[in-house]
């Protein structure tokens, strides 16, 4: 019921009339580190993620994670696939609201997928860092609901290439980094 609620204010808040603002971009492909802290253990490994502007307004997004658990022979892959929206609100800020089907394989039949919602801001920060802040809700059959934010930044060398970097941050105290080289075009 929560996911359907987030799911129509979201929807209900997007006036559908305005492109990205100046110096954000929404078609890249990144790589890099990743890692996640929890309670019950740590593990890192690499990831890829990648966004496709389809309208001025609307992207499509993947992301992909391979990590082993530390002190185990255990890995697992994370993806997730969604689309978004995005509205100018400032000449430099956009606001954005995004939705993801998400999914975890650990292999042995140990898995779990769902869903998740987040809404938020990018904003040109300068003319050569990104910020970005986002709130969200995830949630699946497989396991409880919980919120959680996203703050992240990328700093752009040139045109087209740059350094990201992430933090996401679940209520539970689930913590998850990514860092790595970004490519825009």
């Amino acid at each position: 019921m929560k996911r359907h609620i987030l799911a129509f204010a979201l929807v209900a808040s997007l006036p559908f009339a305005a492109s990205a603002a100046d110096g954000i971009k929404y078609n890249y492909v990144q790589g890099g580190y990743v890692a996640t802290n929890t309670d019950a253990g740590d593990a890192d490994g690499w990831g890829v993620r990648g966004s496709v502007a389809v309208h001025p307004n609307f992207h499509l997004f993947a992301d992909y994670a391979n990590q082993k658990i530390d002190n185990t022979s255990v890995d697992f892959d994370q993806w997730r696939v969604g689309g978004g929206y995005n509205r100018s609100i400032s000449d430099r800020t956009d606001f954005v609201g995004q939705l993801a089907y998400e999914k975890v394989d650990a292999g042995a039949g140990i898995k779990a997928e769902g869903y998740s919602a987040e809404a938020g801001v990018r904003s040109m920060m300068t003319p050569n860092i990104e910020g970005y802040a986002m709130l969200g809700y995830q949630d699946g059959d497989d396991f409880d609901g919980d919120a959680y934010g996203r703050l992240g930044a990328a700093v752009k060398f040139n045109q087209n290439w740059g350094a990201t970097a992430e933090v996401k941050l679940v209520n539970g105290g689930d913590t998850q980094w990514f860092v790595g080289p970004r490519f825009t075009w």
